[in-house]
Protein backbone atom coordinates (compact mmCIF):
# COMPACT_ATOMS: atom_id res chain seq x y z
CA UNK A 1 0.00 0.00 0.00
CA UNK A 2 1.27 3.50 -0.85
CA UNK A 3 1.72 5.68 2.21
CA UNK A 4 0.61 9.34 2.43
CA UNK A 5 4.17 10.78 2.33
CA UNK A 6 4.83 8.91 -0.94
CA UNK A 7 1.48 10.06 -2.34
CA UNK A 8 2.44 13.66 -1.55
CA UNK A 9 5.76 13.19 -3.35
CA UNK A 10 3.96 11.75 -6.39
CA UNK A 11 1.51 14.67 -6.25
CA UNK A 12 4.48 17.04 -6.42
CA UNK A 13 5.65 15.32 -9.61
CA UNK A 14 2.11 15.41 -11.05
CA UNK A 15 1.93 19.15 -10.36
CA UNK A 16 4.89 19.87 -12.67
CA UNK A 17 2.93 19.81 -15.97
CA UNK A 18 0.04 21.63 -14.27
CA UNK A 19 2.47 24.35 -13.20
CA UNK A 20 3.91 24.68 -16.72
CA UNK A 21 0.51 24.90 -18.39
CA UNK A 22 -0.77 27.47 -15.89
CA UNK A 23 2.48 29.47 -16.14
CA UNK A 24 1.95 29.94 -19.88
CA UNK A 25 -1.77 30.80 -19.74
CA UNK A 26 -2.26 34.32 -21.01
CA UNK A 27 -4.58 35.63 -18.31
CA UNK A 28 -4.32 38.06 -15.40
CA UNK A 29 -4.86 35.27 -12.87
CA UNK A 30 -2.17 32.97 -14.33
CA UNK A 31 0.83 34.21 -12.29
CA UNK A 32 -1.15 33.83 -9.06
CA UNK A 33 -2.34 30.35 -10.02
CA UNK A 34 1.17 29.29 -11.11
CA UNK A 35 2.60 30.63 -7.84
CA UNK A 36 -0.11 28.76 -5.92
CA UNK A 37 0.64 25.49 -7.75
CA UNK A 38 4.38 25.88 -7.14
CA UNK A 39 3.72 26.87 -3.52
CA UNK A 40 1.55 23.79 -3.01
CA UNK A 41 4.32 21.63 -4.44
CA UNK A 42 6.86 23.31 -2.14
CA UNK A 43 4.62 22.63 0.86
CA UNK A 44 4.35 18.96 -0.07
CA UNK A 45 8.15 18.87 -0.10
CA UNK A 46 8.21 19.84 3.55
CA UNK A 47 5.09 17.89 4.53
CA UNK A 48 6.00 14.53 2.99
CA UNK A 49 9.34 14.39 4.82
CA UNK A 50 7.82 15.60 8.07
CA UNK A 51 5.04 13.00 7.95
CA UNK A 52 7.37 10.18 6.90
CA UNK A 53 9.64 10.83 9.88
CA UNK A 54 6.83 11.49 12.37
CA UNK A 55 4.79 8.43 11.37
CA UNK A 56 7.87 6.24 10.76
CA UNK A 57 6.81 5.77 7.16
CA UNK A 58 10.13 6.27 5.43
CA UNK A 59 10.55 3.92 2.50
CA UNK A 60 13.04 3.19 -0.28
CA UNK A 61 10.53 4.60 -2.80
CA UNK A 62 10.15 7.83 -0.83
CA UNK A 63 13.89 8.12 -0.25
CA UNK A 64 14.42 7.86 -4.00
CA UNK A 65 11.45 9.92 -5.23
CA UNK A 66 11.61 12.87 -2.82
CA UNK A 67 14.87 14.40 -4.07
CA UNK A 68 13.93 13.59 -7.68
CA UNK A 69 10.59 15.40 -7.28
CA UNK A 70 12.32 18.40 -5.68
CA UNK A 71 14.95 18.71 -8.37
CA UNK A 72 12.44 18.26 -11.20
CA UNK A 73 10.06 20.89 -9.83
CA UNK A 74 12.80 23.44 -9.18
CA UNK A 75 14.59 22.82 -12.50
CA UNK A 76 11.37 23.11 -14.50
CA UNK A 77 10.35 26.29 -12.67
CA UNK A 78 13.79 27.84 -13.22
CA UNK A 79 13.76 26.93 -16.92
CA UNK A 80 10.34 28.49 -17.56
CA UNK A 81 11.30 31.57 -15.55
CA UNK A 82 14.52 31.89 -17.53
CA UNK A 83 12.61 31.49 -20.80
CA UNK A 84 10.28 34.30 -19.69
CA UNK A 85 13.22 36.54 -18.69
CA UNK A 86 16.38 35.44 -20.53
CA UNK A 87 18.69 38.07 -19.06
CA UNK A 88 22.15 37.25 -17.69
CA UNK A 89 20.99 38.48 -14.28
CA UNK A 90 18.68 35.47 -14.02
CA UNK A 91 20.82 33.11 -16.09
CA UNK A 92 23.76 33.12 -13.64
CA UNK A 93 21.97 31.87 -10.52
CA UNK A 94 19.95 29.37 -12.60
CA UNK A 95 23.20 27.93 -14.02
CA UNK A 96 24.70 27.68 -10.54
CA UNK A 97 21.65 26.01 -9.02
CA UNK A 98 21.08 23.51 -11.84
CA UNK A 99 24.80 22.78 -12.14
CA UNK A 100 25.10 22.16 -8.40
CA UNK A 101 22.11 19.82 -8.39
CA UNK A 102 23.65 17.73 -11.16
CA UNK A 103 27.05 17.70 -9.42
CA UNK A 104 25.72 16.79 -5.97
CA UNK A 105 23.37 14.14 -7.40
CA UNK A 106 26.29 12.53 -9.21
CA UNK A 107 28.43 12.81 -6.05
CA UNK A 108 25.73 11.16 -3.92
CA UNK A 109 25.33 8.35 -6.44
CA UNK A 110 29.08 7.74 -6.55
CA UNK A 111 29.39 7.92 -2.75
CA UNK A 112 26.58 5.37 -2.43
CA UNK A 113 28.49 3.04 -4.75
CA UNK A 114 31.56 3.22 -2.52
CA UNK A 115 29.45 2.76 0.63
CA UNK A 116 29.85 6.28 1.95
CA UNK A 117 26.42 7.78 1.17
CA UNK A 118 26.04 9.21 4.69
CA UNK A 119 29.04 11.46 4.02
CA UNK A 120 26.90 13.56 1.66
CA UNK A 121 23.55 13.40 3.46
CA UNK A 122 21.24 16.42 3.39
CA UNK A 123 22.29 19.06 5.92
CA UNK A 124 20.61 21.96 7.70
CA UNK A 125 22.32 24.29 5.23
CA UNK A 126 20.54 22.45 2.42
CA UNK A 127 17.19 23.07 4.08
CA UNK A 128 17.88 26.82 4.34
CA UNK A 129 18.98 26.83 0.69
CA UNK A 130 15.81 25.02 -0.35
CA UNK A 131 13.61 27.48 1.56
CA UNK A 132 15.32 30.50 -0.04
CA UNK A 133 15.04 28.83 -3.44
CA UNK A 134 11.33 28.00 -3.11
CA UNK A 135 10.38 31.47 -1.83
CA UNK A 136 12.47 33.14 -4.54
CA UNK A 137 10.79 31.12 -7.28
CA UNK A 138 7.32 32.02 -6.01
CA UNK A 139 8.26 35.71 -5.99
CA UNK A 140 9.78 35.46 -9.48
CA UNK A 141 6.59 33.83 -10.78
CA UNK A 142 4.66 36.82 -9.44
CA UNK A 143 6.76 39.16 -11.60
CA UNK A 144 3.86 40.83 -13.38
CA UNK A 145 1.48 40.82 -10.44
CA UNK A 146 -0.31 43.68 -8.75
CA UNK A 147 2.32 43.63 -6.00
CA UNK A 148 4.75 45.62 -8.15
CA UNK A 149 8.32 45.20 -9.41
CA UNK A 150 9.81 44.94 -5.89
CA UNK A 151 8.45 41.37 -5.69
CA UNK A 152 10.58 40.32 -8.65
CA UNK A 153 13.61 42.16 -7.28
CA UNK A 154 13.23 40.45 -3.90
CA UNK A 155 12.80 37.11 -5.68
CA UNK A 156 15.99 37.70 -7.65
CA UNK A 157 17.86 38.67 -4.49
CA UNK A 158 16.67 35.50 -2.75
CA UNK A 159 17.63 33.44 -5.81
CA UNK A 160 21.17 34.83 -5.57
CA UNK A 161 21.18 33.98 -1.85
CA UNK A 162 20.02 30.46 -2.77
CA UNK A 163 22.79 30.24 -5.40
CA UNK A 164 25.43 31.25 -2.84
CA UNK A 165 24.06 28.72 -0.32
CA UNK A 166 23.96 26.18 -3.14
CA UNK A 167 27.66 26.66 -3.87
CA UNK A 168 28.51 26.65 -0.16
CA UNK A 169 26.65 23.40 0.47
CA UNK A 170 28.27 21.83 -2.60
CA UNK A 171 31.72 22.75 -1.27
CA UNK A 172 30.78 21.26 2.13
CA UNK A 173 29.70 18.02 0.39
CA UNK A 174 32.85 17.91 -1.75
CA UNK A 175 35.10 18.47 1.28
CA UNK A 176 33.30 15.70 3.17
CA UNK A 177 33.64 13.38 0.17
CA UNK A 178 37.22 14.36 -0.68
CA UNK A 179 38.90 11.43 1.12
CA UNK A 180 36.82 9.00 -0.97
CA UNK A 181 37.20 11.03 -4.16
CA UNK A 182 40.97 11.33 -3.81
CA UNK A 183 41.46 7.69 -2.83
CA UNK A 184 42.78 8.65 0.60
CA UNK A 185 40.24 6.69 2.68
CA UNK A 186 41.71 4.23 5.10
CA UNK A 187 45.20 5.79 5.08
Amino acid sequence: MCKLPNLLTMLRIALIPVFVVVFYVNARWAPYAAAAVFGAAALTDWLDGHLARRWSQTSPLGTFLDPVADKLMVAVALVVLLQADPRILLTLPVMVIVGREITVSALREWMAEVGARATVAVSGLGKIKTTAQMVSIILLILRDSVFGPWVYDLGLLLLYLAAVLTLWSMVVYLIAAWPSLSGQTGR
